[in-house]
């Protein structure tokens, strides 16, 4: 799923909605309800924890306190992302999402969420 390719000297990732091939990475330890089960696959990390990949998780609430930053671009499924005293804000596929470090709020994943994330 993740290669090396010698023509742009770069990882890539082909087909990422589609992809089958993601590791088993356990419970959100976010999950404020019902066990919410992630899956995915590293495109990207390096010794200081910045990464990027591809990230799933069944449905669920969940709580968020950031501590970097996420470039999140969902591929499918949907959420409702609700900051500390914000509006919620409906995401589902093709919605690009930038989230600072420091944000803090709740997710509900309405069902299976795919995104590609940058986390920073």
């Amino acid at each position: 799923m993740t290669q090396q390719t010698a023509s742009i000297s770069a990882a890539l990732i082909r087909d990422a909605k589609n992809a089958t091939e993601l590791d088993d990475w356990g419970p959100c330890p976010e999950a404020t309800g019902q066990q919410m089960d992630t899956r995915g696959i590293y495109l990207w990390k390096d010794e200081n924890g910045a990464e990027s990949g591809i990230w799933e998780c069944t449905a669920g609430p969940s709580r968020w306190v950031l501590e970097t930053n996420e470039f999140v671009h969902v591929l499918s499924g949907s959420m409702t992302i609700t900051p500390d005293g914000g509006e919620p804000e409906l995401v589902g596929p093709g919605t690009t999402v930038f989230i600072p470090r420091g944000w803090r709020g709740n997710w509900e994943i309405h069902e299976t969420l795919r995104k590609l994330y940058v986390i920073f």
